[in-house]
């Protein structure tokens, strides 16, 4: 048996060739590439043909398994197949559908587009002979592929001779899922949505904004409700409304709740009256009394910088009973740095910290681990004296104290330091 050979071109090495049938009278043009992605997305299934009958442009397709494999220095291709209609409307397009897409580049973490889709044709044995298949092999998001469409219709050796003077940027076919098309038929591409999901929170929110409105809505509405809550809150806030703008109010409140209260309220800010009652009015009750709560605060005082989901205790619990409140705490457990102590009231009585917590035994009383000096302020304490009680004690987190001294929420650093470069 003949062992499978396998021999590279692309796209814009093929689009354009002559194609003659095997009397050597010319078919047409190559014009597209036919890839059926409900059978197999990484396979061309025939060559779209093009050419002119009495002044009007003709397409029919012939089967790749009907195409003899050209070699480097050949500038036609022949096929034995007698060509047929195409319907266009059944197939993604490589040239039409991927060509100067956007595509998300994991590993760079920014968004590149396609110039360029590789692709091999596989026969069996050497020497000349038809073609098993013509898989597409990656996509070239680098100037290489660019060069190559810029001198497509030169002979090939002549073409990449001069693309492979620059380096090769490429994305393998297997890392690129295809996502829903929209009406005018353009694909939207995206990496495997697993590895995306490794991406920190910020690089998905830098990718999101670059994306095209489409393809960013596209994107959006697929990552998880927890991924996507994460990335909102790391978006520009005008960028925020429109991808919840543009959402049913069902969705927009599942990524909504699983949002940082604070951050949560600030984007419901943005949004007109209407839209932002339609949210509330899915959410469940617990969640939307906290932000009904919160929206009725200025954005400049700490009561409108601040989150509610903090962790507290008892100040004469153990450290046994403080470690399973931060089990059950519901919240992003990356904004935990303290733990707020109530007394019998529930006013706050003191702070721990977390690196405090961890080094005690477990028996010990929570009180005995407290700070010395505990900093905190009031709802409408306004956000430049916040950012100078952060500045002046070196805090990580500030609680704010409500009318009765009982704790109403939480301001972490991260919120201070992102008004301050708004600033």
């Amino acid at each position: 048996m003949n062992d499978l050979q396998t021999i590279p071109t692309s796209v814009s090495t093929l689009v354009g060739m002559r194609v003659l049938d095997a009397q050597g009278k010319p078919c047409g043009k190559v014009h597209e590439f036919a890839v059926s992605v409900n059978r197999d997305g990484g396979q061309v299934e025939g060559l779209i043909l093009q050419r002119r009958v009495n002044g009007r442009r003709e397409q029919s397709m012939v089967p790749v398994q009907s195409v003899q494999v050209p070699r480097a220095s050949d500038r036609v291709l022949r096929t034995d197949a007698e060509p047929s209609a195409a319907n266009m409307q059944d197939y993604l397009l490589l040239e039409r559908d991927l060509l100067d897409q956007q595509i998300i580049d994991v590993d760079g973490r920014k968004v590149v587009r396609v110039n360029d889709v590789n692709l091999t044709w596989e026969k069996q044995g050497r020497g000349k002979g038809k073609a098993s298949a013509l898989k597409i092999a990656e996509v070239e998001v680098g100037i290489r592929g660019a060069v190559r469409r810029l001198l497509k219709g030169l002979p090939p050796k002549s073409v990449e001779s001069v693309a492979n003077r620059f380096p090769a940027r490429m994305i393998p076919w297997s890392c690129v899922d295809l996502i829903e098309r929209d009406p005018a038929r353009r694909v939207r591409l995206k990496i495997g949505q697993d590895r995306l999901l490794q991406l920190h929170p910020s690089d998905i929110a830098a990718i999101l904004e670059e994306l095209a409105p489409a393809e960013r809505e596209a994107l959006f509405t697929s990552l998880p409700e927890e991924t996507a809550a994460e990335a909102l809150e790391e978006i520009d806030p005008k960028l925020q409304k429109e991808l919840l703008s543009g959402m049913d109010s069902e969705h927009a409140a599942e990524i909504i709740e699983e949002m940082d209260p604070g951050a949560a309220a600030d984007l419901l800010n943005e949004l007109s009256e209407e839209e932002t009652e339609a949210i509330l009015e899915e959410m469940e009750p617990e969640g939307r009394h906290d932000l009904e709560e919160l929206l009725e605060f200025s954005s400049e005082s700490a009561a409108g910088q601040m989150t509610t989901d903090f962790v507290s205790a008892p100040m004469h619990a153990s450290v046994e009973r403080a470690v399973e409140l931060l089990r059950e705490f519901e919240g992003d457990p990356d904004t935990i740095t303290e733990i707020y102590l109530l007394d019998e009231e529930e006013k706050l009585a003191g702070v721990v910290t977390l690196p405090r917590l961890l080094l005690a035994k477990p028996g010990t009383s929570l009180h005995l681990l407290s700070e010395i000096h505990s900093v905190s302020c009031k709802l409408n304490t306004n956000q430049e004296e916040v950012a100078a009680l952060f500045d002046k004690y070196n805090l990580r987190s500030l609680p704010v104290i409500d009318h009765h001294g009982c704790v109403a929420g939480a301001i972490h650093a991260e919120r201070v330091i992102a008004q301050l470069r708004e600033g």
